[in-house]
This record gives C-alpha cells, sequence and structure tokens, in this order.
C-alpha cells in the first residue's frame, strides 16, 4: 500500500536528518547572482531589508526596507517600494507610519500587508507592534493591533513577525518577534476575519510537537496548509488552519522567511545557520515541494563566513514570474536576484 504524503514526508525528515550538513554539497543551484538589483533615487541608500513579495502577476516586485538604516522612525523616507523586474522604482508610499518593517504580504486583490515588528532596533514608544493593510497605491486600508502596545490579548501583538491572508480572506498573522531577555516573543498564530475580528490563536512557546519558538514567517500553500518558520527551532512547521500539527520539517534549514508559490514549491530562507545556531548546516535559501518535503535546490548565502554568529544573507525570499529568486538581506542591507540559468 502506498505511504500517505506525510509518512513519505517523515521518511525524508529522517533521511535528512542521519545526513546532517553533507547533503547539502550535493544539491544543484540552479541560479546566478545579480547583486545590485533594485534601483534607489538618487543620495539614497538600501537599510536592514527582511520583507519582500510579488504581485499576483509576478512581474512586480514590493520590498519593504528599514529607511537606509536599521529603523524608519523620524525618517522622511518611504520604506515600502515596488520595482519592476529590471530593479526600476515604480512607486514607494508609507513614510512617517512604519518603525521596523519585517514581514511583507501580497493578498489576491494585490493589497499590500506589513508587519511592523519593532525588532531588535531602539523603537520609542508609541511606534510598531502593528499589520498594516494597504491597497496598491498606498492607501491604508486596516490596522490589526494597536500602534505602540505591545501585549498578547485579542487586540495586541507583541512584534508580530509576518502575515498571510486565506482565500476565504482569514488573515493569519505570526506573533513575534524574539528580542532577548525581558522582552519574550509570544509564539502565536493569531487568527483574524476578513473585516478583523479575532477568530482565535493556536500555538504556545516550546520546542515539542506544534509548539514556537519565534514564528518568523509564515505561509500557505494551495490546499490551504499553514507553513510556519519556526526560527529558533530550527524548522519548518505545518498546520491546519485550525492549529491541528501536521508535520515538522528541518530539512529546510533554520527559516527566517517562507515563500510559497502557485506550483507549490516552498522557498525558505536561512540566514542564521553556523556552527553555534544549527550546527552542521550552511545558511542560503533552500527550495523544494510543499508536497513531500524533498530540497531539489541550494542558493548559498554569498557571504564566504559561514562560521559568524551574525545574520547573513537573505531574510526575506521571493520568486517572479520567470522562476527568478530574490533574496532580501538584513546585514548586508540590499536584495540580491538570483537568475534561473535556462
Amino acid at each position: 500500500m502506498p505511504l500517505p504524503l506525510l509518512a513519505k514526508a517523515s521518511l525524508i525528515v529522517t533521511a535528512v536528518l542521519l545526513l546532517g550538513g553533507a547533503t547539502q554539497s550535493c544539491i544543484d543551484n540552479p541560479y546566478t547572482a545579480e547583486p545590485g538589483w533594485g534601483k534607489l533615487p538618487e543620495g539614497r541608500t538600501w537599510g536592514a531589508t527582511s520583507a519582500i513579495y510579488p504581485t499576483n502577476d509576478g512581474r512586480h516586485i514590493w520590498v519593504a526596507e528599514r529607511c537606509g538604516a536599521n529603523v524608519c522612525v523620524d525618517s522622511d523616507l518611504d520604506p515600502i517600494l515596488l520595482f519592476d523586474l529590471d530593479g526600476n522604482l515604480v512607486r514607494s508610499f508609507g513614510a512617517g507610519l512604519i518603525a521596523w518593517p519585517h514581514g511583507i504580504h501580497v493578498d489576491r486583490e494585490d493589497n499590500v500587508w506589513i508587519a511592523d515588528a519593532a525588532g531588535y532596533a531602539p523603537i520609542p514608544e508609541g511606534w510598531a507592534h502593528v499589520i498594516y493593510k494597504f491597497s496598491p497605491t498606498g492607501e491604508l486600508l486596516m490596522t490589526l493591533g494597536q500602534r505602540g502596545v505591545a501585549g498578547d490579548g485579542k487586540d495586541t501583538f507583541r512584534k508580530p513577525n509576518d502575515m498571510v491572508v486565506a482565500p476565504n480572506g482569514d488573515i493569519f498573522v505570526a506573533d513575534g518577534h524574539e528580542s532577548g531577555a525581558g522582552q519574550p516573543a509570544n509564539n502565536r498564530i493569531v487568527r483574524f476575519s476578513a473585516d478583523g475580528t479575532y477568530l482565535g490563536e493556536f500555538a504556545t512557546a516550546g520546542d515539542g510537537r506544534g509548539e514556537l519558538n519565534e514564528p518568523h514567517a509564515i505561509a500557505m500553500d494551495s490546499t490551504g496548509r499553514i507553513f510556519v518558520g519556526d526560527r529558533q527551532n530550527s524548522r519548518v512547521q505545518i498546520f491546519d488552519q485550525d492549529g491541528n500539527h501536521l508535520a515538522s520539517w528541518t530539512q529546510f534549514g533554520r527559516p527566517s522567511g517562507v515563500y510559497i508559490d502557485r506550483n507549490d514549491i516552498l522557498y525558505v530562507a536561512d540566514s542564521e545557520s553556523n556552527a553555534r545556531r544549527n550546527p552542521g548546516w550552511k545558511r542560503g535559501i533552500r527550495i523544494g515541494s510543499t508536497r513531500d518535503g524533498f530540497v531539489t535546490a541550494f542558493i548559498p548565502d554569498p557571504e564566504p563566513d559561514q562560521d559568524n554568529s551574525g545574520t547573513s544573507g537573505a531574510e526575506g525570499v521571493a520568486v517572479d514570474a520567470d522562476g527568478n529568486v530574490y533574496g532580501a538581506e538584513v546585514g548586508p542591507r540590499r536584495v540580491v536576484k538570483y537568475v534561473l540559468n535556462r
């Protein structure tokens, strides 16, 4: 009798764990890096960048960067930028509203969702801890949470990382970002209806089955399953929309960014694996299938020092209509376009 899909995935996970990081040297990299993508206006430089997502037609790329620094407070620059695939700036918005853009999502109507997380940068009172929904032209349509108020209630977040919108309009928020002693992450997924009504939440802090330790990214496949980048636990966890745990995959490394395309190809940006965090694994972007969990390609981190303790390489990851991959980098402060070799 054929094995069920998740049973097959479990066998793949076991095989990868047994082989460890040695499997990475056997995985193909069918991409060529093109650094320098994304032309900013004269006099402006890239800041820390983790938020990147394509438009629905895959012909443009949204990026949210931190105003030439690692925080946008007191800046008059627009942090939300729309580029064509050649890296030409089309338009921008968001000045004076967002402190620390972290996650981004584009829903089926091409509305742009931004998580203002307030992570490691010093953020003054009255900023962040919210999810914003914008129209494609920059009109603010909805705010989830209370700006400047950190909490774990039905209408508050503590440094929300990312969000995804289901086909029926339900909103799932990955809350929130770990920032050290005295600032614990909420470690939960919060669900809202399309109009922002609280519907419930799932997951608690921990390293067990279905528990989370810094849900850093979130995405949804064509079947409606929710993929959470459980970063501190160095795994991707899969849930149904009611919060039932379906699987845990470690073969994609230590996930900072998660993106799933229309063909159910899973792209995971690992910006933190090294000798101290997730030993035996290398940083980079791993690519595989949501259906069986098999990793088919690996784009290595361009940073040569893979054993330092800091973040490098891509935290955010996106894919355009031509299959090219984009890595949004926090430490190097840039976006790298990886062109698929034809």
